[in-house]
């Protein structure tokens, strides 16, 4: 039993120290200040300060045991909290969680980070008590941050610093109205801090450009889409959307594909709508019987990393018997492959820079 138990720790011993270390992680902190920028001048009431917060991230290395590690130049990906001081009371403080992913540049000095989350705002539009508050409709929040670091690590022992600069996105994505949003364009600077002593060595097993070309067939995609949404009446009510969409795709290499589809949008926002404008404006020429169906194509793009894509889309609607917003359309988010053929999808839907809904999606490539 003795020389028994003595070979097993043997060999679980080799076993666990033989298995290559392929993460490791570090946390960096950063505090920044800026400006709203004045992208709408319905805004103008609301910028009065210069926004200030923190950004602490906790972020997990790669280096290169999954071939696309390698293909994207050895990204980060975790997790980031920001909080932000509005400097306007009627505004409030913002809190927000993000995944993020880090794709570095220039021998790995220049970091481009890119979050999407959910976030929460402290005082919303309130039409008795914070009227003036014309950004933010709920106090949950859609928030998209996109960070540009010049970034040294391990300067003194496992500390480092970065500096930069910082957007920062809250919108509602007229979940609820109104929804103007507040974009932040901010500086940052920051330290890190590496919680592991050693780092593995990054492999490079694929040459530049692939060993083998890349080909697939073209595939086939079905997806239907849903939430809820609100026009910018405020108080007009809140309504179900669906989608139903159908498109082409061609893989050109390895890492993107080529779209081509049609999307047919039933939104019941744009009924009450129709109705809203029949009655109180009379010299807008809408009858109130006009269809609020719409029936768009759309060609677009599809950025491949790991299970994980970036969709962007731009349509135009070929059915549109109610002008709302321009004939024109874009949609841009995130794809998450379950298995080789089923996907889940979280994507903004918007007329130039108005968003009119985020959308929750299922589909099948065939």
């Amino acid at each position: 039993m003795k020389h028994f138990l003595t070979y097993t720790f043997f060999i679980v011993t080799c076993f666990v120290f033989s298995q290559e270390k392929q993460h490791t992680s570090y946390l960096d902190l950063n505090y920044f200040r800026g400006n709203i920028a004045l992208h709408n001048n319905d805004i103008l009431h609301l910028i009065k300060g210069h926004p200030e917060g923190y950004i602490l991230s906790w972020n997990k290395k790669t280096y290169g045991f999954n071939d696309w590690e390698q293909r994207y130049n050895y990204p980060d990906y975790g997790i980031t909290y920001i909080y932000q001081n509005l400097k306007n009371e009627v505004l409030g403080n913002n809190a927000s969680l993000y995944a993020h992913y880090n794709f570095y540049f220039f021998n790995r000095n220049l970091m481009l980070r890119i979050g999407q989350g959910i976030g929460y705002t402290s005082n919303p539009y309130d039409k008795e008590n914070n009227y003036r508050n014309i950004a933010f409709g709920t106090h949950l929040l859609s928030s998209t941050m996109i960070m540009l670091n010049y970034k040294k690590e391990r300067i003194i022992d496992r500390f480092g610093v970065q500096a930069g600069f910082s957007l920062i996105h809250y919108s509602n994505a007229n979940l609820k109205a109104p929804n103007a949003s507040v974009n932040t364009i901010a500086f940052n600077v920051g330290v890190t801090y590496d919680l592991d002593e050693e780092e593995p060595e990054y492999i490079t097993t694929i040459a530049d450009g692939e060993k083998e070309r890349f080909t697939q067939s073209i595939k086939y995609n079905f997806a239907f889409r849903g939430g809820v949404n609100e026009s910018d009446v405020v108080g007009s009510g809140q309504f179900p959307f669906y989608i139903v969409s159908a498109y082409a795709d061609k893989r050109i290499n390895v890492k993107s594909a080529l779209q081509f589809g049609t999307d047919v949008f039933f939104s019941k926002f744009l009924k009450e709508l129709i109705y809203y404008q029949s009655v109180s404006f009379p010299e807008s020429n809408v009858s109130g019987d006009e269809d609020h169906k719409r029936i768009g194509v759309f060609v677009g793009h599809e950025l491949f990393i790991n299970k994980t894509s970036l969709e962007t889309q731009l349509g135009y609607y070929v059915y549109y018997p109610f002008d709302f917003e321009g004939r024109t359309y874009s949609r841009i988010g995130l794809k998450r492959y379950i298995n080789k053929k089923w996907f889940g999808a979280l994507t903004l839907k918007s007329h130039g820079v108005k968003a009119e809904a985020v959308e929750l999606g299922i589909g099948v490539r065939l």
